[in-house]
């Protein structure tokens, strides 16, 4: 499978599933009106190849139909299908040993792989103010990362597999954010990174956060898939992708190697400043609040990094997709465990 977002992107022009748009678009809601039109349509992939403003080159819709989807992940959806039922039934591989024998396949690539070395993503060193900038919708507080994975490790217990990977909405620009310095990270305290960050404030520390942008598909989709306690999107990233996360860890930070874009920063106890609005999935703005405010450290890309963005509103849009995905892919092992 792709061990790159442009492997895919080569993949998917090839089959027909992606169209290049050669002029110059406006990140500012032109961006985001082409792709609507095009997902209504049931249209292909859209790889924006001269970003108004920015030196990189943007893709949306990629997962903007099941047919897509489904083809993105045709060599690994069987055997990682698989591994979900035996683990919702165990039963199952011992009374099928032969027909199970590819879960363990699977099972090796799901190990997080620490690479030595340089990683291709820190080859350069820019600024947010480098990044596509897509504001999506006319009231919106400013540029927003709809597909990021946003990564934080348990302070009590360091290390990727005791972390979480999340798809929280990462506010870039607007508001009170200092350019190039904060940006706005929405979640609850609940969530995965929020026990993350409930802990790091009890230690009175800040809690260091990697947030991935790119990388193979199946990295986007582990991030929203609602896993059950104990089973890391890092081994669902690998087993989906069919090749190990490779990481390392540069200035104290998770770096995943084969993401396009990575920033990096910290998250300190009671720092918050106003977030959105934003035109959320239900077709509604989510108006200003107070969320947590990352540092930036450092904002890292790879040569010829690609960003990939989806626009959401009123359903159905490209982000229904990754709900029909998850259900067909755990069958049944995501509600016995996650009701609702």
């Amino acid at each position: 499978m792709y061990r790159n977002l442009e492997d895919c992107l080569i993949d998917l022009e090839k089959h027909g599933h992606l169209v290049r748009i050669r002029e110059e678009v406006d990140p500012y809601l032109e961006m985001a009106a082409i792709h609507l039109k095009v997902y209504e349509a049931g249209g292909p992939a859209l790889l924006f190849e001269r970003v108004k403003g920015s030196q990189f080159r943007a893709v949306s819709n990629l997962f903007g139909s099941m047919e897509r989807s489904k083809f993105i992940f045709r060599k690994t959806w069987d055997s990682v299908h698989n591994v979900m039922a035996v683990r919702n039934d165990p039963m199952k591989a011992l009374k099928k040993p032969f027909s199970n024998i590819g879960t363990g396949l699977a099972a090796f690539k799901a190990l997080p792989l620490k690479k030595w070395g340089n990683l291709p993503v820190t080859a350069q060193e820019i600024q947010i103010s480098d990044l596509p900038l897509i504001h999506h919708w006319p009231n919106d507080g400013g540029a927003f990362v709809t597909l990021p994975q946003v990564y934080s490790e348990d302070p009590e217990k360091p290390g990727i597999m005791n972390s979480n990977l999340g798809m929280y909405r990462i506010q870039l620009t607007g508001n009170e954010y200092e350019m190039n310095k904060e940006i706005g990270l929405h979640y609850q305290i609940h969530r995965g990174i929020g026990v993350h960050q409930a802990k790091a404030n009890k230690m009175g520390k800040p809690l260091k956060v990697s947030c991935f942008i790119g990388g193979p598909p199946a990295h986007t989709l582990a991030a929203v898939m609602p896993l059950p306690e104990g089973l890391s999107e890092m081994t669902v990233a690998g087993m989906l992708s069919g090749h190990n996360f490779k990481y390392n860890y540069v200035d104290g930070y998770c770096i995943s190697s084969d993401a396009d874009f990575v920033i990096t920063g910290e998250i300190y106890p009671e720092d918050t400043k106003p977030e959105g609005p934003f035109g959320d999935h239900l077709g509604y703005y989510s108006l200003i609040h107070p969320f947590p405010v990352m540092k930036i450290h450092k904002v890292y890309a790879k040569p010829n990094a690609i960003w990939p963005f989806t626009v959401v509103g009123r359903p159905p849009q490209e982000d229904t997709s990754f709900g029909e995905l998850i259900h067909e892919l755990t069958g049944d092992s995501i509600k016995h465990e996650i009701p609702g």
